[in-house]
């Protein structure tokens, strides 16, 4: 695992553009997505550049059970916004939403994975650890899964809706372990409040009380992050 510290956000995203770039004309075919507040620099540093991703696939880390794509508050729609119209992908897979059979959902997004398999993947980090919607206490070695949501980051996700009852309370998720088979693994985490959980993953055992920690075991991981989320660090 290898952690670089940034003044801000901006020089951060800068960072993770680049080894996209770099990862692109070395080959990459497949990026693995991510939603939230964390990617969204990055994403804009996309969508501002002349790099062409019409000849890639994307592969998004989870949605919500419940919410179609044209939701303004689905992943889909948060993807659409801020990538998919600007910087049009080959193809583009997100978790859907509306499955008519839930229970075979996650099996159809692993043989999606299984299909694509992941040059980069990109993540943000949960206050508690999480990574995608994989919760604390979820499978290190896991596939595509209906999870339901923790309260705090029902809490977290209330935000972006109209009161804490809209948030949905499950969402479909990329497992830990289709994750870890990714060749490259960037994580991106900004502010004081995530510090507790980039020390635990930095510095922590490799647990799944703070599923992050398991990129301690990851061959080509990456942590970009800005002085307050580095803040907790001792080394």
């Amino acid at each position: 695992m290898q952690v670089r510290v940034f003044d801000n956000k901006d020089e951060a995203s800068q960072a993770a553009f680049e080894i996209i770039k770099d990862s692109m004309a070395n080959g990459a075919k497949v990026l693995g997505l991510a939603t939230g507040s964390s990617p969204v620099a990055l994403y804009d540093k996309m969508t501002a550049s002349d790099l062409d991703f019409s000849n890639m696939t994307s592969v998004n880390l989870d949605e919500y059970v419940g919410l179609s794509g044209d939701n303004d508050q689905s992943y889909r729609y948060f993807m659409n916004q801020h990538l998919f119209n600007k910087k049009p992908f080959k193809e583009s897979f997100v978790p859907n939403g509306l499955a008519t059979d839930a229970d075979n959902e996650p099996a159809h997004y692993d043989k999606v994975i299984e299909e694509h398999p992941i040059d980069v993947q990109l993540l943000g980090i949960g206050r508690n650890g999480h990574i995608g919607f994989n919760e604390p206490g979820s499978p290190l070695d896991g596939g595509t899964h209906k999870v339901a949501l923790t309260q705090s980051t029902i809490d977290a996700n209330a935000r972006f809706f109209a009161n804490e009852n809209d948030v949905p309370r499950f969402a479909y998720s990329m497992g830990i372990g289709s994750i870890m088979k990714s060749k490259k693994i960037i994580l991106l985490a900004f502010g004081e409040n995530k510090a507790d959980a980039i020390k635990a993953t930095v510095e922590g055992p490799v647990t799944d009380h703070v599923p992050a920690s398991v990129l301690q075991n990851h061959k080509d991981a990456i942590i970009l992050v800005d002085k307050a989320a580095a803040s907790k660090l001792s080394k």
